[in-house]
């Protein structure tokens, strides 16, 4: 019932930007939480962000003035807005929520930053 469907993701240059979608169903969307994880090889995966269901955000350190976290409750979308990209932004990028019935996690999308 509950899916969560990543789009956004490629290939850029360092410096440059790209937006992540994260298209939800399945449950009442504007009454949870949303956030980004990624995961890059040979590492844990790890929060990037965090949207409350009162659009408040938190952000990992790390992308911290260069990641925007939104959501657009009438869409049922979260979207992550990625600035500035580095090469250690290199990840697979997956949407999560946790509701009533359990954590879920959408297919991930792939983002690599270099030249």
């Amino acid at each position: 019932q509950v899916q969560l469907v990543e789009s956004g993701g490629g290939l850029v240059q360092p410096g440059g930007s790209l937006r992540l979608s994260c298209a939800a169903s399945g449950f009442t969307f504007s009454a949870y939480a949303m956030s980004w994880y990624r995961q890059a090889p040979g590492k844990e995966r790890e929060l990037v962000a965090r949207i409350s269901s009162v659009y408040s955000t938190k952000y990992a350190d790390s992308v911290k003035g260069r990641f925007t976290i939104s959501r657009d409750n009438a869409k049922n979308t979260v979207y992550l807005q990625m600035n500035s990209l580095k090469p250690e932004d290199t990840a697979v990028y997956y949407c999560n929520t946790r509701v009533v019935s359990g954590d879920y996690w959408g297919q991930g999308t792939q983002v690599t930053v270099s030249s």
